[in-house]
């Protein structure tokens, strides 16, 4: 972990003790909320962070993460499913910082725990998918090895239309 982060403790996210947290989380990223859907946080995407996962993916199997400080509570979420979109596949369908934490090594962090979860079931590679908008989020991912394989055409997410590039890192 990066110095500034000796408190950090990463722990699996439950919907009935941590739903709160989530959501006070995702009022503190509303920068990133806004560029994905276009509206304001709501207690519907808590709700969808805690059920969603990749078609043919298993809802138990996936991991959902918190990263905590022992100052400032929950300060990052992950999302990352095995077996999609193909077997032997680890799939990060979400990892979100508060804006005041970002830029300091916890992603980096973050993306480094995510790698050796992968490894634990056996997974070949990660992947992500960027929205083309968030241009500092794909340099995030291109930073940590990840490189394109492929874009989709535009589609919805809530009021907003993206062209989503869907990258890869080998594990």
């Amino acid at each position: 972990m990066p110095p500034a982060f000796e408190s950090v403790r990463i722990r699996p996210l439950s919907s009935r003790e941590d739903a709160p947290a989530v959501r006070e989380f995702y009022d503190r990223a509303a920068d990133y909320v806004s560029m994905e859907s276009g509206g304001a946080p709501d207690d519907r995407m808590v709700e969808d962070f805690f059920a969603a996962c990749p078609p043919g993916s298993d809802l138990a199997a996936s991991g959902k993460l918190g990263v905590f400080l022992d100052r400032d509570g929950l300060v990052a979420i992950a999302d990352m499913a095995f077996g999609y979109p193909e077997a032997g596949d680890a799939y990060i369908g979400l990892l979100l910082i508060d804006p005041a934490h970002r830029g300091k090594g916890l992603g980096q962090a973050l993306v480094e725990h995510l790698a050796a979860m992968a490894r634990t079931e056996n997974a070949g590679r990660m992947l992500v998918a960027v929205l083309d908008e968030n241009v500092r989020g794909r340099a995030f991912w291109e930073r940590e090895g990840f490189r394109l394989e492929r874009s989709f055409p535009p589609a919805a997410i809530r009021a907003k239309t993206h062209v989503r590039h869907r990258m890869q890192r080998p594990l």
